[in-house]
């Protein structure tokens, strides 16, 4: 299963689309492309989408964009000037079939799978890159904020979107000289 682009995803090709130009950019957690695809539209410099899901692969192929099947960085080489992440930011469910809580879970809590990005990310930034991140009011960020602290990373809230059940924020983090 493909997590079809949502409320999430288009909040998010709205700063890509202000960020992209010129740039080298990775696409973590690709999902049907639309990051990516918005990226190489706005004129980024080389765009890389990866994805756990082997299926994203086949959505790709006939845009033009490069694809490595990697979780988080295990397969990613390089340096990125930005670095789109859109993850899977809810808290486990059980309800949830197994196939869609790939794409919507992001661990017990939900910050599981940010932490562990973040972790990673950092070595594969240039010097003055930047990550844009989706977070979810669901999604506690007690955590995220500490190990930002931690890295020497700062956040800085872009846009924000108020739905039913939760808030939406798009984060642009980049490192604190």
């Amino acid at each position: 299963m493909i997590y079809p682009p949502s409320d999430d995803s288009v909040l998010l090709l709205e700063q890509v689309k202000k960020y992209a130009k010129g740039k080298k950019v990775l696409d973590m957690g690709t999902g049907s492309g639309i990051q990516a695809e918005t990226a190489l539209k706005n004129k980024a410099k080389l765009v890389i989408a990866t994805d756990i899901n082997k299926e994203s692969a086949a959505a790709l192929k006939n845009k033009g964009i490069k694809f490595i099947q990697s979780d988080i960085f295990l397969k990613v080489k390089g340096r990125f000037d930005l670095i789109i992440f859109n993850p899977p930011y809810l808290p486990l469910d059980l309800r949830e079939d197994k196939e869609s809580a790939l794409a919507t879970t992001g661990g017990k809590q939900g910050d599981e799978l940010i932490l562990k990005f973040l972790k990673q990310a950092q070595k594969h930034l240039t010097k003055k890159g930047i990550i844009l991140l989706v977070l979810s009011s669901l999604t506690p960020q007690s955590l995220i904020k500490k190990l930002l602290e931690q890295l020497k990373m700062k956040f800085q809230l872009l846009s924000e979107k108020k739905f039913f059940m939760e808030k939406l924020e798009v984060w642009k983090i980049y490192k604190d000289f």
